[in-house]
């Protein structure tokens, strides 16, 4: 973490077939030393599977449905005061809960053996469609770890 200036966000591109921002970020989150094609073939074959599985329209609306049910809205930040180390809950930004819902969904899938990784990332985004799977129990850990530590809300900063 820079101390002296604020790093400055960049801008993802879009992904060239769906046109959104959001598929680009996934498919960053996929992406192994550089090989973005493959990491898009890998997430477009993810995304027909779900519209199979869901029979429903759009997979980036599903991805959304998904993101909504797999986001943090808080997390605990470890504050050192006076020798002890405190666990004080924060409220996440929309880009941070963004950001952890999409590296929870890409790191589930990678955790899952036996399949391919357009099939576990497939599977794992039905199962956080459907508000089930490890993603969104890794969530309701994150909350219940900031609601067990409330009393040191007060030390945030």
């Amino acid at each position: 973490m820079s101390r002296r200036r604020q790093a400055t966000k960049r801008e993802t591109r879009p992904d060239p077939r769906h046109q959104s921002v959001l598929v680009g970020q996934l498919i960053n989150r996929v992406m192994l030393q550089g090989k973005r094609s493959l990491a898009q073939r890998i997430v477009y074959s993810a995304f027909e599977q779900v519209s199979e599985k869901l029979e429903k329209g759009d997979p980036v609306d599903l991805l959304l449905g998904a993101l909504e049910n797999a986001r943090p809205k808080l997390e605990v930040k470890s504050r050192r005061v006076g020798g002890a180390t405190y666990q004080v809950p924060v409220e996440l930004s929309f880009e941070r809960q963004q950001g952890l819902a999409l590296r929870w969904i890409v790191a589930a899938s990678r955790a899952r053996k036996g399949v391919s990784m357009a099939q576990a990332l497939a599977n794992e985004i039905v199962d956080a469609y459907n508000g089930t799977g490890s993603v969104v129990r890794k969530k309701e850990e994150t909350h219940r770890m900031a609601q067990a530590n409330r009393a040191f809300a007060h030390l945030r900063w």
